[in-house]
């Protein structure tokens, strides 16, 4: 086996300590009986940050509070409890605005994550907004949630979808963006970062070229948001949604972003309590934005947990943490690709922390199994893009996803336990 190379220093090139900062995260302490007998201890490495990203203490101690000190519903009560909770609620809209740089709060629409988010347009925005025979352009390294709503609003509404293709690096195939648009082109959605190649799109060119049709612009922020930098008025786009999980705040809870003009001009999604101004037996009024869109109680201990998130990664700088992935991540495709048999999938040059691989001839799922017994938490399956994996010819590929919180000698672990897997698995590796 290659003696482990040292990566170089990152101490110089971030402003903050991943060995302290994952003094934060309870259950980054987990360690695992291994063996027959459980006679060996392995610590827990987690590398599904893609999926599920874990949580901090003041996020977790955010989320108590509120149950232990505030807990009530929201805007309607008139009581001491109910002002706590308001007060909590609304001030992690306010946090959420000034991370994405929203122009104003009343952009910021509570979802439980970026599925609803993006199902919440292609509901109220489209069946507001498109026609028979109107196209909406998406891209083929789309997350099902991505794509899913957009083919139910089609077959609903007789609209066509077109795809603007990936490349055999993983990029998009942008040379000639603007050929992708035709007069029917009514909405471009499209991922900001892949969840299964890591690629980066260019978001900014691809607005700018919808925006010069008059298009608007929807984007999948989920894996995007929690690892770097995001102003939605410099990207320029109308609508971004986000999950809560996946940047440490609670499951459940999301936000879609959205400018104030197709707010106003949107439907409804959700009716109930909450949404109305004035209820009569055959008719009814909205409320204000955004709570036109919030139905019914919303999610208030996950609304607080999602406010101290973005507050705990605001004050660690999203633009460390995304310098600190790039320098991760390039280590790991180094020593990834020092393994022979190893095929990794994606090679773009703006990548975020995500590298999808096969290792030799063993199914992915046997891959995970593995690492898993070596105290290695890794994803393997399709990742909700089975279109990504057909076009690549496989059922589905393995795949680790960083976080601040990993560290180098991590990224060792894994590749000290694949090169064992080789040695287990022999010729058919």
């Amino acid at each position: 086996m290659k003696e482990t190379q040292q990566p170089e220093s990152w101490e110089s090139a971030v402003g903050f300590d991943p060995h302290r900062v994952r003094q934060d995260f309870p259950i980054l302490k987990e360690t695992f009986r291994r063996g027959r007998q459980g006679e060996r201890s392995v610590p827990l490495v987690y590398l599904d940050n893609a999926a599920t990203t874990q949580k901090p203490r003041p996020v977790i101690q955010a989320v108590v509070d509120y149950y232990e000190h505030a807990n009530a519903n929201v805007h309607r009560a008139i009581h001491t409890l109910g002002d706590r909770a308001t007060e909590l609620y609304e001030a992690s809209r306010r946090k959420l605005a000034r991370f994405l740089g929203a122009a104003s709060e009343r952009e910021i629409v509570f979802t439980r994550g970026t599925t609803e988010a993006i199902n919440l347009v292609a509901a109220a925005w489209g069946r507001t907004f498109l026609n028979p025979g109107d196209e909406i352009l998406l891209t083929e390294m789309e997350h099902h949630s991505n794509l899913i709503p957009w083919q139910l609003l089609a077959r609903e509404k007789q609209l066509t979808l077109r795809f603007i293709p990936f490349q055999a690096d993983g990029t998009l195939a942008l040379e000639h963006l603007d050929r992708y648009f035709t007069p029917r082109t009514r909405l471009v959605a499209v991922t900001h970062m892949s969840n299964v190649f890591g690629t980066i799109n260019p978001i900014k060119a691809i607005v700018a070229a919808a925006h010069r049709f008059d298009v608007p612009v929807l984007v999948d922020g989920a894996q995007s948001a929690p690892h770097m930098p995001v102003n939605v008025q410099e990207l320029d786009c109308d609508f971004f949604a986000l999950s809560g999980h996946k940047m440490c705040g609670p499951t459940g809870i999301g936000v879609l972003y959205a400018r104030e003009k197709w707010l106003e001009a949107m439907e409804p999604y959700h009716g109930g309590g909450e949404m109305i101004r004035s209820v009569w037996l055959d008719r009814a009024t909205w409320n204000d934005i955004p709570y036109k869109f919030e139905a019914g109680t919303p999610n208030i201990a996950g609304a607080v947990g999602l406010g101290a998130a973005v507050e705990y990664l605001s004050a660690i700088g999203m633009e460390n943490i995304a310098r600190y992935e790039r320098f991760l991540t390039r280590y790991a495709l180094e020593r990834l690709r020092e393994i022979p048999g190893v095929r990794i999938f994606g090679e773009a040059p703006e990548r975020g922390g995500v590298l999808s691989f096969y290792v030799g001839q063993i199914h992915p799922h046997d891959v995970a199994q593995f690492l898993d017994a070596e105290g290695i938490a890794i994803r393997a399956g399709h990742h909700c893009a089975q279109p990504i994996m057909r076009k690549l010819g496989v059922m589905a590929t393995a795949r680790a996803s960083f976080y601040f919180y990993n560290t180098p000698e991590e990224v060792d672990r894994l590749i000290q336990s694949i090169n064992k897997m080789k040695e287990f698995f022999g010729n058919g590796f």
